[in-house]
């Protein structure tokens, strides 16, 4: 069985491009390891991010 959060006891994540922490959704119930990203925004610019570290 899925573990169940109550509002007050999300688990939380940094974002990889922004830093800033996001809580978990309940439409990432099944993929909350996988995500990395906190919006579509962040996702989109995570190549630009990167080009800029190695530059």
């Amino acid at each position: 069985m899925a573990q169940r959060y109550t509002k007050s006891n999300l688990p939380q994540k940094d974002c990889v491009v922004c830093g800033r922490p996001f809580e978990w959704r309940r439409k990432w119930k099944d993929c909350w390891d996988e995500v990395r990203y906190c919006s579509d925004r962040c996702r989109r610019r995570r190549s630009s991010v990167s080009q800029l570290g190695e530059e």
